[in-house]
């Protein structure tokens, strides 16, 4: 089996990498984090321990990236400091001031599992991983918006390229506002290389009419939840085609999710992903989808 590669949102997980909120989170600053009053490190952690064995439950090995009290908050949503590729990993570079040490936490870690680094995104280039959407494995997908530019996208195409990889970008709306930031992942998850959960109001104009011409059968979030969870109701993390980890509360999207042929799990995340604004995709970096 490969060690490395991950071109699909939804094919099979096989290997992950998190960071456990035990001490990253401790005595996180709920202001300058922009967490929501309902935020509680001690049950975050136990939240995101409970996420990581149905992870673990459903085949994929979790690799963990080292978990001391650094003040890195947000590095327990893995999703956004690097992006996994079929040639090696991409080191982003992070939108959010706070953030921006985590990408030398994810490429240590690589060191340290022998994965490949392909390329990194420097200087005035920014792309977060929650910007950054695999269509299909030659297209990537990537939100111009508050937390990724276009000197970044254009980095990123300039790596890809040579291997027959397209990338598009597609402006965001602000919505809710810098602070709060929408990332293109936001209002769409893949449940399936030809499904997906979109929020279709929030959605570019161009990026629906490219899932439409692909074939991609698209499943509206229900939107008082959507409004209701920032968003969250949204964020699942497929560990198979058609087999979710969903964040519990939101019958509605969930019911839309089985009427679609999903099976959908959850887990309780009230002061980890509602709180603190990121969902079971943002707190999984995969590394191997096969």
């Amino acid at each position: 089996m490969n060690a490395f590669g991950s071109q699909s949102m939804a094919a099979p997980l096989k290997r992950v990498l998190m960071r456990s909120a035990k001490n990253s989170m401790r005595g996180a600053d709920r202001a300058a984090w922009h967490y929501g009053p309902g935020f509680d490190p001690a049950r975050a952690a136990i939240q995101h321990a409970a996420l990581a064995e149905m992870v673990a439950a459903s085949g994929a090995k979790v690799e963990w990236i080292e978990d001391r009290e650094d003040g890195l908050s947000d590095s327990v949503f893995t999703h956004d400091p690097s992006l996994m590729t079929d040639h090696g990993a991409l080191i982003l570079s992070m939108g959010k001031a706070l953030r921006k040490d985590e990408p030398a936490l994810h490429e240590a870690t690589y060191a340290r599992l022998g994965i490949p680094i392909l390329g990194r995104v420097e200087g005035a280039g920014q792309v977060e991983g929650g910007d950054c959407v695999w269509v299909d494995k030659h297209t990537l997908a990537i939100g111009r918006g508050v937390r990724t530019n276009q000197e970044g996208i254009q980095q990123l195409a300039n790596i890809l390229g040579p291997h027959g990889i397209q990338v598009y970008g597609f402006d965001l709306p602000l919505w809710q506002g810098e602070e709060a930031c929408l990332h293109l992942m936001s209002v769409i998850s893949p449940l399936a290389d030809d499904l997906a959960l979109v929020y279709a109001p929030l959605l570019p104009a161009p990026f629906y009419q490219m899932l439409r011409g692909r074939g991609i059968t698209l499943v509206n979030g229900d939107a008082d939840e959507f409004y209701a969870s920032n968003g969250l109701s949204l964020n699942v993390l497929p560990t198979a085609p058609r087999e979710v980890i969903a964040v519990a509360g939101f019958p509605k999207t969930q019911a839309a999710m089985e009427a679609a042929g999903c099976v959908v799990k959850t887990f309780e995340a009230d002061a980890l992903c509602i709180a603190c604004e990121g969902g079971p995709t943002c707190l999984t970096r995969p590394i191997l989808r096969q």
